[in-house]
């Protein structure tokens, strides 16, 4: 028998064994993907994020939805505004023609309406996000007096006086007079003199002069300066300039 014949005739097991090729590390250890988003992880993505903007809007800047005309043609009815609460953190206070959020309880509120705690505690939550309407003792107004200026209705032009001199008053609604109300008071030490830009449709200090307080702001009760319109879009932008005296 040749050997050729022999080699066929023998048992394949009995032929050496193939060396298995060595896999590489990455083919014995499966992949690990992201495995899909549950409601618990969005409920904390959700929570963590609602907590965020909370402490901005506290802390920082507060979105402001405008809720009546009185502050047109400036600020309309809808606007959502940014309050900038940091405005007067460097000890500077209020300067006359700032447009500001203030806390009128004790001022134009003498004393807040009673309200279900759970129920005020949402509603601020919401308004706190520009989601609703703000408090009843939140107002938008702008500053035409500070501390020890005597500010007068009107003179023979029918112009507001700050500490005798006019003030031009460029932003008030288109046909309004200055004030139909005539005043002259000076403003203590602290406290604001404010005022709506659509004269003829603004209850402001004008209106409290007889009360506790005389209609008075006290400085520590602004929330903030309004900065900018953020909605809507077509409205998008800074706030115009204040009045010149």
């Amino acid at each position: 028998m040749d050997t050729e014949a022999e080699l066929s005739e023998r048992d394949p097991s009995s032929a050496p064994a193939a060396v298995p090729e060595k896999r590489s590390r990455s083919l014995r250890i499966p992949d690990r993907q992201a495995g899909p988003m549950t409601w618990r992880r969005t409920a904390l993505l959700g929570a963590v994020c609602a907590v965020f903007v909370l402490l901005l809007s506290n802390y920082v800047v507060q979105p402001y939805l405008i809720p009546s005309g009185s502050m047109e043609p400036t600020l309309k009815v809808g606007d959502r505004v940014l309050v900038n609460k940091l405005a007067y953190r460097s000890g500077t206070g209020p300067h006359r023609g700032d447009v500001v959020v203030f806390d009128g309880t004790g001022s134009f509120v003498q004393e807040p309406p009673e309200e279900n705690p759970l129920a005020a505690l949402a509603h601020s939550a919401a308004a706190s996000l520009g989601l609703a309407e703000p408090d009843e003792t939140d107002y938008v107004k702008r500053v035409v007096g500070v501390g020890g200026d005597r500010v007068v209705c009107c003179d023979t032009k029918g112009r507001i006086e700050v500490n005798g001199r006019p003030v031009i008053e460029d932003y008030l609604y288109p046909g309004d007079m200055a004030s139909r109300s005539r005043f002259d008071i000076v403003v203590p030490d602290g406290t604001l003199w404010m005022m709506g830009d659509h004269r003829s449709n603004s209850r402001d200090s004008r209106d409290h002069l007889g009360e506790p307080g005389g209609g008075m702001v006290p400085v520590d009760m602004v929330i903030g300066r309004v900065d900018w319109i953020g909605w809507p879009p077509s409205r998008l932008g800074s706030l115009p300039g204040g009045g010149r005296g």
